[in-house]
């Protein structure tokens, strides 16, 4: 026999039931001091931070990351240390090591031969920059971005390390960065996702990502970031099935949404709305996404700008073409992937290979943005998960070697979006080992960009099992050195 008294309040959310408690017992107040709100904050606390409003007027509404998965070496791209030539094949001193910890892969050499860049630099621009021979386009746009050669982290091995940039944690289902976006701003196209996600592999060795780095983690799904693949169906599971047009899979959407409506009216979990949303989006994507994904409309001059390479579906130029195309539509947060950067050997001919991949596309971004107007609004953001060592990992020549992980300094630049343009900020050794001057840590750069799309990382939180998260955990400073 049912027992109709279980399932009744099987029925019952919290809400329900606490309201219903409180008029039984005559304490009103006792629900009001429980219940949290629609953004995970009880009425007892500060005032909670409402989606979708900066804290202050922002100098960057958009913002598209070419995050180069594996670690570039900064010594061969934007920290020209000519003592490292100099010093070719003697060991690092230990003064300038200072115990550092090792990753596994060196920790057991006898020593540690410093060996300085195959490539040449030259200096650019007004504030004269360094730039290695590998990166000639962006060479020609250092007036345009700040070079960051003081940046550091934690951690010492790819997985962590890329986590920590994407998350502002090391371990994994921790809200991504997109998507504190997404739940801080929104989106600005109702027809499009507020967090994009595209990958591409390049020719050297390559570290795999994971859909962990693009997660909502502990915010609402509807945050959590959008894949976009180089197939026939750029967004999977996006087309409609055979048979079915745009007036049958509207009725369907109807129908369960009223579905999803009651079971909320019913049980109050509020995943059941972000799936009625995410429903819709998909339902509106299905017209927004072919047209912004075809890229054979582009004129002549931007196939030129970005490289041939562009035309060809799933290439770094293609998704920097595409990542442009969706940030004037107005996708808050587009965020590529560039796998394989990770050269512990053979670095001079796959690091060559890898710049190649990405130098002039990276550069065609910023002149396209810049030439639409949409530069001074859009936050540029390219680098990786750490550095390299200045000393050589294996059997070193004259013509071949390999650097190890190295997250004491590395280099990053930035343009756009309220970045000071045309400077380089902070500075390392002679030996490219240590920051010497104005360091810049993760959780620093991520407080940092948060500040310029208008947000006070300390006051961007979510509540989530008793405690209250942001993406700079407990620490994290604004730079003001690197706006301008």
């Amino acid at each position: 026999m049912k027992n109709e008294f279980i399932e009744h309040h099987l029925n019952m959310n919290r809400r329900k039931f606490l309201s219903r408690l409180s008029l039984g017992i005559g304490s009103v107040a006792l629900g009001s001091l429980l219940i949290p709100d629609l953004f995970g904050k009880s009425s007892t606390d500060e005032a909670p931070f409402i989606p979708g409003m900066p804290h202050f007027a922002p100098k960057a509404k958009r913002i598209i990351y070419l995050f180069q998965n594996g670690a570039p070496s900064q010594l061969e791209s934007f920290d020209y240390k000519p003592k490292l030539r100099e010093m070719m094949g003697q060991d690092l001193p230990p003064s300038i090591r200072m115990g550092q910890r090792l990753t596994g892969m060196t920790a057991g050499q006898t020593s540690f031969p410093l060996v300085g860049s195959y490539y040449d630099f030259k200096q650019y621009g007004e504030a004269k920059a360094w730039v290695s021979d590998l990166f000639p386009h962006t060479a020609q746009i250092v007036d345009d971005i700040c070079i960051v050669r003081s940046m550091f982290t934690e951690a010492i091995n790819h997985d962590p390390a890329l986590t920590f940039f994407q998350t502002g944690a090391q371990q994994g289902n921790r809200a991504s960065f997109g998507s504190w976006m997404s739940y801080g701003l929104g989106s600005e196209n109702k027809n499009l996702p507020a967090f994009c996600v595209l990958l591409s592999r390049g020719k050297g060795n390559g570290q795999g990502v994971y859909s962990k780095l693009w997660s909502n983690g502990f915010l609402d799904s509807i945050h959590q970031g959008v894949q976009f693949s180089s197939g026939d169906n750029p967004v999977l599971y996006l087309n409609n099935p055979e048979g079915i047009d745009m007036t049958n899979r509207r009725q369907m959407l109807d129908q369960l949404a009223a579905l999803n409506d009651q079971s909320y009216k019913d049980f109050g979990d509020p995943e059941i709305n972000t799936k009625i949303q995410q429903y819709e989006m998909a339902y509106r994507m299905q017209t927004a996404v072919p047209e912004l994904t075809d890229l054979s409309k582009e004129s002549d001059d931007i196939i030129k700008l970005y490289g041939p390479e562009c035309l060809i579906p799933g290439t770094f130029a293609a998704n920097c073409l595409l990542a442009r195309k969706l940030s004037e539509s107005g996708v808050r947060f587009v965020q590529l992937y560039h796998q394989g950067w990770d050269q512990h050997g053979n670095l001079p001919n796959e690091m060559a290979g890898q710049a190649k991949d990405v130098d002039r596309a990276s550069a065609a971004l910023i002149t396209d943005l810049k030439q639409r107007g949409l530069l001074d609004e859009t936050l540029v953001i390219w680098g990786g998960e750490f550095g390299r060592t200045n000393y050589c990992q294996g059997k070193m020549t004259a013509e071949n070697y390999g650097r190890d992980h190295h997250p004491r300094c590395f280099s990053i630049w930035m343009a756009g979006g309220g970045v000071k343009p045309g400077i380089v900020y902070g500075e390392t050794d002679e030996f490219g080992y240590n920051i010497i001057k104005d360091p810049v840590h993760v959780h620093d750069f991520h407080a940092t960009v948060l500040h310029l799309m208008g947000l006070d990382h300390e006051k961007l939180t979510f509540k989530h099992q008793g405690r209250r998260y942001r993406l700079t955990d407990v620490a994290g400073k604004v730079i003001p050195g690197l706006m301008a």
